[in-house]
């Protein structure tokens, strides 16, 4: 899809940036909270949450929202690539 170039996919440093990616991502794949909250089993609050950038949202449930949206997440030194 031509949206996804336009998605700021790479680095991220903050909950607030990675909630801003997740919406990106999720609304390019033009896909409503409530469908992930079917499929991943998560809440809707939650995804919400976590998409306003909620730093005390819980980890797990994170790693379950990415997966579901087919997003991954990589470690990597400071300044790798």
């Amino acid at each position: 899809m031509d949206s996804d170039n336009k998605i700021p996919y790479g680095k991220v440093s903050t909950a607030e940036e990675l909630g801003a990616l997740i919406r990106r991502h999720r609304k390019s794949q033009q896909v409503r909270i409530n469908d992930v909250s079917e499929i991943s089993m998560l809440g809707e609050r939650f995804i919400g949450e976590c998409e306003r950038g909620k730093a005390t949202c819980q980890i797990g449930k994170i790693f379950k929202l990415l997966a579901c949206l087919g997003l991954e997440i990589r470690v990597v030194p400071r300044g790798g690539k």
